[in-house]
């Protein structure tokens, strides 16, 4: 897997302001910086997973998308030919999923 630091088309990038992120007792300090950067940077685009952290996308009108959503457009775009082996990869890795989302995302998938 090559260091993400060598792509070219990835840019790390620390968020500024912070303190104008709302404040949740369960939001974390990932989804905070992502929530942060989703307020400083004009048309990004969120990717967060979880429920508490969508809520707080929402009501910041940001737009977003998840891992699953990323999955499904790189499969419309032709970049991977399936998307259910990477969902299993992820599942080993702690990625959890109801088996009725799973079913929904490979029929979209046509998989």
């Amino acid at each position: 897997m090559p260091d993400v630091r060598t792509l070219p088309w990835l840019k790390i990038q620390a968020p500024e302001g912070l303190d104008k992120v709302p404040t949740a007792a369960d939001l974390g300090a990932g989804e905070k910086e992502v929530l942060a950067l989703g307020m400083q940077i004009p048309g990004a685009v969120v990717i967060l997973d979880e429920r508490l952290g969508r809520l707080h996308v929402e009501a910041l009108k940001l737009t977003f998308t998840g891992t699953l959503g990323i999955l499904l457009r790189a499969k419309v775009e032709g970049r991977i030919p399936r998307i259910e082996p990477l969902i299993e990869h992820l599942g080993r890795l702690g990625f959890r999923l109801s088996a009725k989302t799973l079913a929904a995302v490979l029929r979209q998938a046509g998989e």
